[in-house]
């Protein structure tokens, strides 16, 4: 039966190759249609928020039937919080990277246009697939779009950049390839659930070794793709020479694939390991977290500035993920979304600065105050979300996830909140260099305020981020619902730190013994 997902998930494909039949010559109608038909697919895609039901728990819009019989495929796939809102934050940023591109890109726009669907209809595929067979194939597809967009659409060492990026993902991507075929070859199906199923009932055990090694060849695979520290040096190679809405992508959408599917894959599948390892990896996170921001104070690329920072970043929500906590799993999801609007406006904003001047190194900025106000308080904007103002989206994230971390590991929770300050410092170092620096000025240049189509493309970015900030219960109750069910297959308690106290006198109010963050329902209600 063909749900609203299937129609969500192969729109942007026959898209695709509807882009293909258009001839060459017809550039502004290769634009025009690409931008119109993916703010089609947004729409489409407003669908399934309108009809989930965030009081179900478990798979919503579920399509499946045999792919191939020997060994058992299936296409099979489906949406639940987790999933549903990286839906929807791919199909809402693909239409203002193709609106972004309209000057920036201005040779081979049939190609170009076809492969920014190609990478939507992937990455979608990533986000509802239920089959880990048909997982990895969408893991692996969505990297050929990226590959070609930085390569023949970059500059500066675009090819060596390309490869790079191609490598080191596609390493990471054979160790879990080979875990893939070991649950395969244990458990006779590739179904995420059939395989859930027999891990929590104790019909598939595994040893000790067996399940570190498995939890090891998943999670490296996700912790290049994110980038997580030490293994994350392709990014900013990747990010400088990309043009701007390959940058968008992979900051907005691209990196989240690889901390979406720790949650999805490596907590619950591994449980016995993901509590092991936890505290190693929260370290890591952290250190990622502390390097990335002081990597990103000396930085005299804004780009490179904006890509480190995003190493940072994404530390925070891996150590989220890693403090085993309803609140660090919550504000870890939210702080993708967060993420993928803010950071993906900064590059916007960086790809607005390559149009009016050629250099993106900051001594050769200044003074665009004066010249583009319009631009610089709206660049403002998103630099205070990424340093966690509130009422911004990141900020919500940060605090749950600052949260979540202190009540796992105190210290660790200390060191990782320094990011907020660290991120302060480089961000409004960059922008008071840019914008209130010295006037320098370019005589081959004209420095413009913001345009028509640059107000189109960020008008629904900044509108997102208040919403974001400003009602997240629009969003959080099917996150914390899903992110609850991974807590009950981890099975981790992390306790509150309330102290018990004997009332004074009879009647008076005593405060109740810590219950776990993830306690469940009835447990909350007993009480």
């Amino acid at each position: 039966m063909t749900t609203l997902l299937d129609v969500v998930l192969f729109l942007p494909i026959g898209l695709f190759l509807l882009v293909l039949l258009i001839p060459r010559e017809m550039g502004e109608t290769i634009r025009i249609f690409s931008t119109v038909v993916s703010i089609i697919v947004f729409l489409v895609s407003l669908g399934l928020v309108a009809n989930f039901d965030s009081s179900q728990s478990g798979y919503q819009f579920v399509s499946q039937f045999q792919w191939v019989k020997d060994p058992n495929i299936q296409y099979k796939i489906g949406i639940d919080g987790l999933s549903l809102w990286l839906v929807v934050l791919t199909t809402f940023v693909t239409p203002i990277a193709i609106m972004i591109s309209w000057k920036g890109i201005d040779f081979r726009l049939k190609e170009f246009h076809a492969y920014i669907l190609l990478l939507e209809f992937c990455l979608i595929g990533i986000f509802v697939s239920i089959d880990l067979f048909q997982y990895y194939v969408f893991w692996e597809l969505a990297l050929l779009p990226l590959y070609f967009m930085i390569g023949i659409w970059g500059h500066g060492r675009k090819i060596y950049s390309a490869v790079k990026f191609f490598l080191y993902t596609l390493s990471g991507s054979a160790m879990m390839l080979a875990a893939i075929l070991y649950l395969y070859s244990r458990a006779g199906t590739f179904d995420y659930e059939v395989l859930l199923a027999q891990i929590s009932s104790g019909a598939l055990p595994f040893t000790s070794l067996e399940e570190s090694l498995l939890f090891w060849a998943f999670f490296i695979a996700f912790a290049v793709k994110t980038p997580l520290f030490p293994v994350h040096t392709w990014l900013p190679d990747a990010h400088v020479d990309a043009p701007t809405a390959g940058s968008v992508d992979l900051a907005a959408l691209m990196l989240k694939v690889g901390t979406y599917s720790m949650i999805r894959f490596c907590l619950p599948l591994f449980p016995n390991a993901a509590r092991e390892f936890a505290p190693w990896i929260l370290a890591i996170s952290v250190i990622g977290i502390i390097y990335g921001a002081l990597i990103s104070l000396a930085q005299p690329n804004i780009k490179k500035l904006v890509a480190y920072s995003s190493v940072s970043h994404m530390g925070v929500i891996v150590a989220g993920i890693f403090s085993l906590t309803q609140h660090g799993l919550d504000g870890a999801v939210y702080l993708m979304l967060a993420h993928g609007i803010s950071t993906g406006a900064l590059f916007i904003f960086v790809g607005f600065l390559t149009d009016r001047k050629d250099s993106l190194e900051i001594k050769d900025w200044g003074g665009l105050v004066h010249s583009a106000p319009a631009l610089s308080a709206v660049f403002m904007l998103f630099v205070l979300a990424s340093v966690g103002l509130p009422l911004m989206a990141n900020f919500v994230g940060e605090f749950l996830v600052l949260q979540g971390v202190i009540q796992a590991h105190f210290v660790m929770g200390v060191l990782a909140a320094s990011s907020l300050v660290l991120s302060a410092c480089y961000m409004l170092w960059l922008f008071s260099r840019v914008f209130y620096g010295e006037r320098i000025a370019d005589p081959n240049k004209e420095i413009y305020d913001m345009q028509p189509r640059e107000w189109g493309a960020m008008l629904p970015m900044v509108a997102v981020l208040l919403w974001l900030g400003t009602y997240s219960q629009s969003f959080m109750p099917s996150i914390s619902l899903a992110n609850s069910g991974v807590m009950k297959l981890v099975g981790t308690q992390v306790e509150m730190q309330v102290q018990r106290q004997e009332p004074a006198m009879p009647g008076a109010i005593v405060p109740i013994n810590a219950l776990p963050v993830n306690a469940a329902p009835e447990v909350l209600g007993a009480r």
